[in-house]
């Protein structure tokens, strides 16, 4: 039987845990989990398509075959940077946002770079804005089942 290698197209059903046991993130849908990515993730090992972590354990393993890893922080979404939360005056967002904690919000950088922020505090006056992954400067666990090599 054929194992899991750099540049294999693969199929892989996960559940991602956070340290205390919260699921994130899951390819396996349940009657009542309205959030979950509906059937198996298809990527190529080595193309950078997952995080490191995640790749690098599906390296070796065959068809059929499961397991649980621990991604550190390293190899999965990097540590949190400070740098990254910036404060913003209120009146600098356009007047059709009304900014709500949690809130995802579109950035545009000079030059054209689109990225993502999240709002994380508001206030009469001023926004907090985070443009860190949600899961930056977490350890991950992943249940994981190799499905098919394509």
């Amino acid at each position: 039987m054929a194992q899991a290698k750099k540049g294999d197209r693969v199929k892989v059903h996960y559940t991602g845990r956070l340290s205390d046991g919260e699921v994130f993130d899951s390819s396996e849908c349940k009657e009542d989990d309205c959030g979950c990515t509906s059937g198996p993730l298809e990527f190529t090992i080595g193309e950078g398509e997952v995080i490191p972590g995640f790749e690098d354990a599906i390296i070796g393993m065959n068809p059929g075959e499961s397991k649980t890893v621990v991604i550190p922080v390293d190899q999965a979404y990097g540590e949190r940077m400070e740098e990254m939360v910036a404060e913003v005056e209120r009146s600098a967002l356009p007047p059709t946002i009304t900014p709500e904690l949690g809130q995802q919000l579109e950035v545009e950088q000079e030059g054209g770079q689109v990225f993502q922020v999240v709002i994380t505090n508001v206030t009469d006056t001023m926004v907090t804005i985070d443009a860190n992954h949600p899961l930056a400067g977490r350890d991950l666990t992943f249940d994981l089942k190799l499905m098919e090599i394509c």
